[in-house]
C-alpha cells in the first residue's frame, strides 16, 4: 500500500544543516512517499528480564564522559536493551515511544543485507560471485556491470562515490534528491561510473546498497517491500506497521529508508546474534551470517573502509560494520546516529535511535560521532560482564 507525500519531501526537511529533526524523524510515513509493510499476524514480544541501570560514564580515548549528557546531546530517541532475548532496558525521550516509527537512516542496510542472504536460501541468487547485473540488467553498462554481489555487499564496487551531505553535486546529495517528486532511483543508478577496481577498495557508497535492492527486485520478482513483509516482518513477529520509502515510480530507498519501532529493530539484531536463527526456523543461511559479520579480506578491515575522505577504525562486512576488538561485535549504523549494536560474546542487542543535530554540519568525528556512539554503547553492554 502506497501513501501519498504531501509539499514536503526528504530534501525539504533540510538534513545535515543543524536544523532540529526530532519531530520530523518520529513522524515520516506523513512526511514522505512511503510503502506499508503490516504488523505480523502473530506479534512477538520480547519478554522482560530484570532491569538495569545506565552507567554513569563511558570512556573515550582514555577519558571518562557523563553518558546522561551524551544521550541528550545527540537527541536520543530511543534506547533499547536486550540480553539473552529479554529487555533489560527501555527508554523514551524527546519524540520517541513504543510505537514511534523513527527513520533507520543506513541501519537499513542491514535488513537489505538479510534479504539477499534470504533469496540465496531461497536459490533465487545463486552465488555471490556472480556478476550483479546478471539479476539486475538495468545495471548492465554501469558502473556495476560485471561487478560480484559480494563486492558490492561489502561496498567495495568500485563505483565512484563522494559522501558529502553539503555538496550538490555529491553522489549522495544527487541520490537523495530521488526522492523529490518525479524522481527515480533507476535513473539514478544508470548514472553511475566505475573508479576503482572491483574488490580493492572499501568505500561508503549508498548506491551500492540501492544496487541490492535491484538485485532483490530482479531475482525474486517482487518488490522489497512485499519481500520483507513475508521473510521478515512475519517470521520474526513484528509488533507494529513499518514502512519503506519510496521514489516516485514506487522504487523502495533501501539504502536508508526504513522507518520501524526500536522494538522491532531489535528483531534483526536479536535474529543475527543467533546465527539467522529465529524460533527453530532458520530465517538467514547461518554460513551467510557469519560472512557478514566479518572482515575477510584487507581491504574491508578495521581502519582501511572509507567514508567521504576519512577512514574509519572499524571494518566492514555485508553491510554491516565491525568494531575493531575481538569480542565479535557488530553493528548497523545510520547517519544521525541510529544504532542496532550486537555483542553475541555478553548475548547483547541494543538499539539507540537519534536526531543529532550536528550531523552532517562537518565530515568529522566532533560532530558527527560515529565512533563515540560505539563507545557509549559499550559501556552499556560492559553492565552485563
Amino acid at each position: 500500500m502506497s501513501q501519498p507525500a504531501d509539499e514536503k519531501n526528504l530534501t525539504g526537511l533540510r538534513l545535515f544543516t543543524g536544523e532540529p529533526q526530532d519531530e520530523n524523524f518520529a513522524r515520516l510515513p506523513q512526511l514522505v512517499h512511503v510503502k506499508e509493510m503490516k504488523p505480523a499476524k502473530r506479534p512477538f514480544e520480547f519478554p522482560d528480564g530484570p532491569a538495569i541501570t545506565l552507567p554513569k560514564t563511558y570512556t573515550v580515548d582514555g577519558v571518562a564522559k557523563d553518558l546522561k549528557s551524551f544521550l541528550d546531546e545527540t537527541h536520543t530517541s530511543a534506547l533499547f536493551v536486550l540480553k539473552d532475548g529479554k529487555v533489560r532496558f527501555e527508554h523514551y525521550w524527546r519524540t520517541g515511544g513504543r510505537k514511534v516509527q523513527w527513520i533507520s537512516m543506513s541501519v537499513a542496510k542491514s535488513f537489505t543485507s538479510a534479504l539477499v542472504g534470504i533469496a540465496m536460501r531461497d536459490g533465487l541468487i545463486k552465488s555471490l560471485e556472480d556478476p550483479i547485473n546478471e539479476y539486475a540488467p538495468k545495471l548492465s553498462g554501469t558502473a556495476y556491470d560485471g561487478v560480484s554481489i559480494k563486492d558490492v555487499l561489502q561496498m567495495s564496487s568500485g563505483a565512484r562515490w563522494y559522501e558529502d551531505y553539503n555538496d550538490p553535486n555529491s553522489e549522495i546529495f544527487r541520490m537523495s534528491a530521488v526522492m523529490n517528486p518525479g524522481g527515480s532511483f533507476d535513473e539514478f543508478m544508470a548514472t553511475m561510473e566505475r573508479e576503482t577496481t572491483p574488490g580493492t577498495l572499501c568505500k561508503y557508497n549508498s548506491a551500492d546498497t540501492q544496487a541490492l535492492g535491484m538485485l532483490l527486485a530482479g531475482a525474486t520478482g517482487r518488490s522489497v517491500t512485499d519481500l520483507m513483509q513475508e521473510k521478515l516482518c512475519e517470521p520474526l513477529g513484528m509488533e507494529s506497521s513499518s514502512y519503506w520509502m519510496d521514489d516516485s515510480r514506487g522504487c523502495e530507498m533501501v539504502a536508508g529508508g526504513l522507518l520501524m519501532t526500536a522494538r522491532d529493530f531489535a528483531k534483526l539484531g536479536e535474529l543475527y546474534r543467533n546465527g539467522g536463527l529465529w524460533g527453530g526456523q532458520q530465517i538467514v543461511p547461518a554460513a551467510y551470517v557469519a560472512a557478514s559479520i566479518k572482515p575477510d579480506g584487507p581491504h574491508v578491515a578495521p581502519g582501511k573502509p572509507i567514508v567521504a575522505d576519512h577512514a574509519l577504525p572499524i571494518g566492514y562486512g555485508y553491510q554491516w560494520w565491525i568494531p575493531a576488538g575481538d569480542r565479535g561485535e557488530f553493528t548497523g549504523i545510520g547517519v544521525y546516529n541510529q544504532y542496532v549494536f550486537v555483542d553475541p560474546s555478553r548475548g547483547v542487542v541494543i538499539v539507540k535511535l537519534s536526531a543529532n543535530p550536528l550531523y552532517g554540519t562537518s565530515k568529522g568525528e566532533e560532530t558527527n560521532k560515529d565512533i563515540e556512539n560505539i563507545d557509549a554503547i559499550r559501556a552499556v553492554v560492559a553492565q552485563f560482564d
